[in-house]
């Protein structure tokens, strides 16, 4: 019998096996680097389309990382849109959907990732949907890619 998890939203997921902890070794493909560039430019809408690409081609588990990382970029859109409700949603969505990938996956540093998502988040709180649009927007995250991640050519 296959083991789920239980992921935000209620929808049940395969838990992660080993193959899909040995791909979370392999370096980020091309498609993630390029959503990752996206991301830290603040380009939220075009690293939205990137990633949904690579989720919806993938049928793994691993699938989630990806779900996960477009859900925070989501929150960010949000934010600068000023939508309150909606980034909040969405940054702890996007937190809790990568979770399971801590500390590293794909080259992706997940750990910080989830812990700058939470940051915002936790400042949009203290500062509620009266006074959230004077966020620092310094503590929007970033993706970072470890050295690992990178493909690199010979």
């Amino acid at each position: 019998m296959e083991r789920t998890t239980r992921m935000p939203g209620g929808q049940s997921e395969p838990e992660r096996r080993g193959t899909t902890r040995e791909r979370c070794d392999e370096p980020a493909p091309p498609a993630l680097v390029r959503a990752v560039e996206q991301f830290n430019r603040r380009e939220y809408f075009e690293c939205h389309e990137t990633l949904e690409q690579i989720w919806n081609e993938e049928h793994d588990a691993l699938r989630t990382i990806y779900k996960g990382i477009l859900q925070v970029g989501v929150g960010c859109y949000h934010l600068l849109r000023h939508n309150y409700k909606g980034a909040t949603i969405k940054l702890l969505s996007g937190a809790d959907y990568l979770e399971p990938f801590a500390p590293r996956c794909l080259g992706v540093e997940v750990g910080h990732l989830i812990a700058d998502a939470r940051r915002l988040r936790a400042a949009l709180i203290a500062l509620g949907p009266e006074r959230f649009a004077e966020v620092d927007l310094a503590l929007l995250p970033q993706v970072r890619l470890s050295d690992r991640g990178r493909h690199t050519s010979a």
